[in-house]
């Protein structure tokens, strides 16, 4: 967990805490070889978001620096 999930857990009431944490593990990352992660799981927090930014990140399984798009309800791929 990142200091910036720790905090905000910390300070908002319980129940907007765990909708946050909710929401956030729904957002998915995915790599181009189809490797997704949440956006919990990589540290962040996507809370009350529209909209599928992308990320450049090093993927987890194929260890590439690539853009991630970000989008809510994609399937988490175990790797």
């Amino acid at each position: 967990m990142s200091s910036t999930q720790k905090f905000l857990l910390a300070i908002l009431p319980k129940s907007w805490a765990q909708g946050m944490e909710t929401e956030s593990r729904e957002w998915m990352l995915q790599c181009p070889c189809g490797y997704a992660k949440s956006v919990w799981d990589w540290g962040g927090i996507r809370w009350k978001a529209a909209g599928n930014p992308k990320k450049y990140l090093r993927c987890s399984q194929c260890g590439e620096m690539t853009w991630h798009l970000c989008a809510k309800g994609q399937q988490q791929q175990q790797g």
